[in-house]
C-alpha cells in the first residue's frame, strides 16, 4: 500500500486547495474541468487506486481518469468522447487520451472511489462499482504503463465551479469495503430528500389526486384526424397495405409505411414499461422506508440476482414505480396504468413503443412497437468484448437458436420491426481494427485460422509477407502467437488487415439477418442501434437490413444521419435513442445532454425531431426514456431526469405538450411543406457518466 498525498504541485490549471490537513483535502475544481496529476500511477504495482470523496455541491458530478501516451498528442476528441462528452471547452481539450475511466458521483455524500488499473487493457466497458457510487464507463483503447506520459483524475466540464472533498488517496493490491454516512437521501416514494421542486409529491393523497386526474384525461385515440389507426399520416398514401408496417423510397425521400400503406414517421419513448430499476444492494440504510420481503402489498416489488460472472456484488432492486401506483390505484394498478400510459402517450401524438418496453405490453396496448432479437448469437470464445467468433459453426448454430425467439411475434401487425441487437461494446472504440484483435488474442479462434489462410493465400511465401509488413516472421504458423497492433507496422499491413476486418462484419451481420428471415419473414430488420459510427467500416453489411439504426445524442442529429448516407448507405435511418435533461426536478444528473429547465427539454425534444423528419432519410426517432431514472442510479448507475414521466408516474406536462405539438407539425415537415421548429433550447454542460 502506497499513500498518496495531493499538494500543489499535482494540481492542474483551474484547481485549487480551499483546505488541507494530513491525508484529505477541500478542492475547487473550475467549470472547464480541472483536477489532479498522478504521476505515481504510471510506475507503480498496485493494482487499485482508491480514495474517499464527498462532492459538496447539490448535483452528481463526473469525473475521469485521463491516460495519455507520447504519440498521441492530438487536438481532437475521438467520435467517442463526441457520443460521450458535451461539447464543453475542457482544460484537457488540447490533447486527446488514449484511455478514460468515467465515474459517476452521487452529492452530499462520502463515498470510497476504487479504480482498477487493469481495465487500461480495455477489456471492460462497464466495469463494477462500489455501492453508494454511480456508473463506471472506460473508453478508449488499451494502453501499456511503457506509453504513459501522464495520468489525470479531472472534474468534467460544468455550469459552475464544483468542490469536493478527498481523503485517503491510496495505491494498493487489496479491493475496498465500502463505508457509507447514516443518510436518508431517498423519501418512502423514491424521490430525493435533498431537494425541493415544483411537481415533488408531498403525500399519498396527493399523489392519488394527481394520478386519477392523469387516468381520467387519458382517451383512447390519437388528437390528430388525419392518422390512421397505426399513427400514421391519411394524407400520403405510398402503396397498397401489405398488412405489415414496410419501407418506401418515393422522389428521394425515405418513408416507413404502416400496414395500410400510410407514410409512418415512427416517436415514442423507449422502456415503457415498470421494472424493478431502483438498485439498493449496499445502500438499504439509505431509504427512508423498504417493505419486508414478506409485505403482502409491495415484497413482491423486491428482486434479488446472484453475482454475475467475476462480479463481486449481487443486485438487489425495489419498483418504487410499481409501488406508487399501488398507493394511488389499489389492487389493479396494473390494469389501470397501461389504461392511462396508453391513453396519455396517444394523447401527446407517440405512436411508437419503443425498444425494451415491457413484453406483456407488445401487442396488447393498440400502438405500435419495436423490439429487439432478444439474445444476439454468441461464442464461448470471443474476440474481443463481446464481438464473437464468426466464421466458427457456434456462431451459426447460435443465430439459428437466437432467431427462433421471433417466431412469436411473426405474424403481429403492430410489430414495425426488430433490432439485431444494441450497441455492440466491442465498437465503443475508435477506429478499431477487428484483424488486429484476432492476432492479439492468444486463443486459437477459427477468425484466426481463417485470417492466417486469407494472407497465406494473398502472399504465398512468408518472405513476401515479411517484405510487406517490415518484419520478420518465420513462417505463417509464427502468427499463432500473439501480435499486437499489427495494422499499425506498414501502410500494406494495415490494408491487409482492415480488408479482413471487413469480411468479419459482413460475416457478423449476415449470419444472424439469413437465420432471422427465415423465421420472420414479415417484419423489417432494423439493425444494430450503433452507438456512433465508429469506423467508416461499420456500416458493412448494409444491405442486408431494412432500415440502419444508430443512437445518437446530440441537440440535433442531421450531421449523423447524413453521415450514415455520406457512407453509401441507402436505407432509412432510425434513430433508437436521444434524450435531454434538466435539474430543476429531482434528479441530480442531467443525462447525456443537457438543458435548463423542464421547458428547455420539451423544446430540444421537438427540435431534434422534427430535425430527424427534414432529414430525407429520416423516418424516426425513439426518446430515451419514459421515466425518469432512481435518484441513487438505476443498474447500472445513471440517476438522470430524462423522463416523460417521474418516478411516481406524473407527467412533465411543459415537455410533454411541446411533444403534442411537434407531432402535430411532424408529417408537414417530413414531406417539405413546413419547416422545422427554430432552436430554443438553452444548453449547459452535461452530467452524465
Amino acid at each position: 500500500m502506497k499513500k498518496i498525498q495531493l499538494n500543489k504541485l499535482q494540481l492542474t490549471k483551474g484547481a485549487s486547495i480551499q483546505e488541507q490537513e494530513e491525508g484529505s483535502g477541500i478542492f475547487r475544481l473550475s467549470k472547464e474541468g480541472a483536477g489532479f496529476l498522478l504521476p505515481q500511477l504510471m510506475t507503480c504495482e498496485e493494482r487499485y487506486l482508491t480514495f474517499r470523496i464527498e462532492v459538496l455541491e447539490e448535483h452528481s458530478l463526473a469525473m475521469n481518469l485521463l491516460a495519455y501516451v507520447h504519440e498521441e498528442m492530438e487536438e481532437e476528441h475521438s467520435m467517442e468522447e463526441k457520443h460521450s462528452m458535451e461539447e464543453g471547452h475542457s482544460m484537457e481539450e488540447e490533447r486527446k487520451p488514449a484511455f478514460t475511466v468515467r465515474l459517476g458521483l452521487l452529492p452530499r455524500v462520502e463515498t470510497t472511489v476504487c479504480i482498477d488499473l487493469n481495465w487500461m487493457d480495455a477489456g471492460e466497458l462497464f466495469p463494477e462499482a462500489l455501492p453508494g457510487t454511480l456508473k463506471i464507463v472506460c473508453h478508449g483503447r488499451r494502453v501499456s504503463r511503457e506509453e504513459l506520459s501522464e495520468i489525470v483524475l479531472s472534474s468534467m466540464p460544468a455550469f459552475h465551479d464544483v468542490k469536493l472533498r478527498i481523503s485517503d488517496m491510496m495505491l494498493t493490491d487489496t479491493y475496498p469495503e465500502q463505508t457509507l454516512p447514516d443518510r436518508k437521501p431517498v423519501d418512502r416514494f423514491g424521490q430525493s430528500t435533498w431537494k425541493e421542486w415544483t411537481g415533488k409529491v408531498k403525500s399519498d393523497a396527493d399523489l392519488k389526486l394527481r394520478l386519477e386526474a392523469q387516468l381520467a384525461e387519458s382517451g383512447s385515440g390519437y388528437p390528430f384526424e388525419n392518422w390512421s389507426a397505426w399513427g400514421g399520416w391519411k394524407e400520403k398514401k405510398l402503396k397498397e397495405g401489405t398488412g405489415y408496417f414496410s419501407k418506401c423510397k418515393q422522389d428521394g425521400r425515405w418513408w416507413l409505411t404502416d400496414p395500410e400503406g400510410y407514410a409512418y414517421f415512427s416517436m415514442g419513448p423507449d422502456c415503457v414499461g415498470l421494472g424493478g430499476d431502483c438498485r439498493i444492494d449496499g445502500v438499504e440504510n439509505w431509504l427512508e422506508w423498504l417493505p419486508e420481503q414478506d409485505d403482502p402489498a409491495f415484497g413482491g416489488m423486491l428482486a434479488q440476482a446472484a453475482p454475475r460472472g467475476n462480479r463481486k456484488r449481487g443486485m438487489r432492486q425495489f419498483s418504487f414505480f410499481k409501488a406508487n401506483l399501488y398507493r394511488a390505484f389499489g389492487e389493479d394498478w396494473q390494469q389501470k396504468w397501461e389504461r392511462m400510459i396508453c391513453g396519455q402517450l396517444k394523447k401527446y401524438g407517440m405512436n411508437t413503443l419503443g425498444n425494451w418496453s415491457d413484453g406483456k405490453l407488445l401487442g396488447r396496448l393498440d400502438i405500435p412497437y419495436v423490439t429487439s432479437l432478444p439474445e444476439f448469437p454468441a461464442t464461448k470464445q470471443t474476440i474481443f468484448r463481446d464481438f464473437p467468433d464468426v466464421f466458427s459453426e457456434e456462431y451459426a448454430r447460435e443465430a439459428e437458436s437466437c432467431a427462433q425467439a421471433l417466431a412469436a411475434r411473426r405474424d403481429d401487425p403492430l410489430m414495425i420491426g426488430y433490432f439485431l441487437r444494441n450497441e455492440p461494446m466491442w465498437a465503443f472504440v475508435d477506429n478499431l481494427v477487428l484483424a488486429d484483435e484476432v492476432l492479439y488474442n492468444p486463443a486459437d479462434t477459427v477468425c484466426k485460422e481463417r485470417l492466417i489462410g486469407f494472407l497465406r493465400e494473398r502472399y504465398g511465401e512468408i518472405h513476401r509477407l515479411n517484405a510487406a509488413w517490415g518484419c520478420a516472421l518465420e513462417g505463417f504458423e509464427s502468427l499463432w502467437e500473439p501480435k499486437r497492433d499489427v495494422s499499425k507496422w506498414t501502410a500494406q499491413s494495415r490494408e491487409d488487415m482492415r480488408e479482413f476486418s471487413r469480411q468479419m462484419l459482413r460475416a457478423y451481420v449476415e449470419i444472424p439477418v439469413r437465420a432471422c428471415r427465415q423465421v420472420d419473414p414479415n417484419h423489417m430488420i432494423l439493425g444494430m442501434r450503433w452507438a456512433w459510427i465508429s469506423d467508416p467500416d461499420l456500416v458493412t453489411g448494409w444491405e442486408s437490413f431494412d432500415v440502419f439504426s444508430i443512437n445518437c445524442y446530440a441537440v440535433d442529429p442531421t450531421e449523423k444521419i447524413q453521415h450514415v448516407a455520406d457512407l453509401g448507405v441507402d436505407l432509412p435511418v432510425m434513430i433508437g435513442e436521444f434524450h435531454f435533461g434538466a435539474l430543476d426536478a429531482g434528479l441530480p444528473a442531467t443525462g447525456l445532454e443537457a438543458v435548463k429547465s423542464q421547458h428547455d427539454r420539451g423544446a430540444a425534444y421537438r427540435y431534434y425531431c422534427e430535425s430527424v423528419a427534414a432529414h430525407p432519410y429520416g423516418v424516426g426517432c425513439h426518446y430515451f426514456q419514459c421515466y425518469d431514472q432512481f435518484t441513487l442510479g438505476r443498474f447500472d448507475g445513471e440517476n438522470y431526469n430524462i423522463g416523460l414521466f417521474d418516478i411516481c408516474s406524473c407527467a412533465y406536462p411543459e415537455m410533454l405538450e411541446q411533444i403534442r405539438e411537434c407531432s402535430r407539425r411532424v408529417y408537414r415537415i417530413a414531406a417539405g411543406q413546413a419547416p422545422r421548429c427554430e432552436k430554443e433550447a438553452e444548453s449547459i454542460p452535461m452530467i452524465a457518466y
